[in-house]
């Protein structure tokens, strides 16, 4: 399964605790099927950690390109939510969404783990940063516990349109970010053991990245849209 596509949607968030079963079961039952039959969506991943305070809930989703992140089939689902999300929604707090290009990738097959890398990156970089990404990502897959390793650049002016979804969560203000790299690796504790390296290595690229934001989460559902053309 791994990430195909040229773009992938990042997005980091907490739950109001007495929504968090509900949160759950909507995202496996409805929310991630609904997203996954959208023209462009490719491939959907959701991620838990539930030892964390902040950022608890991460999801990736993959697509043909960025612009379906604006595309009018996607734009009329976050304007039309369903009477469950309409429920959820207003229970999301710390949401982080960010629309990203996905510069570079190595490795193949899906890991159990995936480390989510928020960098910010020096004014005037975006040239070196495109011409250098395939070099850290194959630097990064080199080191112990990654199976796979992705490099975007954010995007925020296709994920920052407003919507009827956007509405229904209460007002957040989260710190972003320019560059993003996910590592999915064989375990969490396997990638946990490992970010120091990581970080050596980012740091080490000569890409001007800096202020690693680091998260470690278990992939805790994934789906397709194959899967969901096989189930219908």
């Amino acid at each position: 399964m791994t990430l195909p596509g040229t773009a992938f949607l990042a997005l980091w968030h907490d739950i109001d605790p007495a929504s968090q079963t509900e949160y759950m079961e909507w995202h496996t039952r409805e929310h991630m099927p609904e997203r996954l039959s959208i023209p462009g969506f490719l491939v959907g991943k959701r991620l838990i950690d539930q030892s964390r305070q902040r950022y608890r809930y991460g999801t990736i989703y993959t697509a043909e390109s960025v612009e379906v992140f604006r595309s009018p089939a996607y734009l009329e689902r976050l304007n039309n939510p369903t009477e469950w999300s309409g429920r959820v929604q207003p229970a999301f707090r710390n949401f982080l969404r960010v629309a990203c290009d996905r510069l570079a990738s190595s490795g193949v097959g899906d890991g159990g783990a995936m480390a989510t890398i928020r960098l910010t990156l020096a004014e005037g970089g975006n040239a070196a940063l495109k011409d250098g990404a395939q070099g850290l990502c194959d630097d990064l897959l080199a080191v112990t516990g990654a199976a796979c390793v992705h490099v975007g650049a954010a995007r925020n002016e296709v994920s920052d349109i407003r919507t009827r979804e956007t509405e229904m969560r209460p007002g957040m203000a989260e710190k972003g970010f320019d560059v993003v790299v996910l590592i999915e690796g064989s375990g969490k504790p396997e990638l946990e053991a490992s970010l120091p390296e990581f970080h050596r290595v980012i740091g080490n690229s000569g890409l001007n990245l800096s202020d690693p934001q680091t998260i470690v989460y278990h992939l805790a559902y994934a789906l397709s849209a194959a899967d969901m053309a096989a189930a219908q």
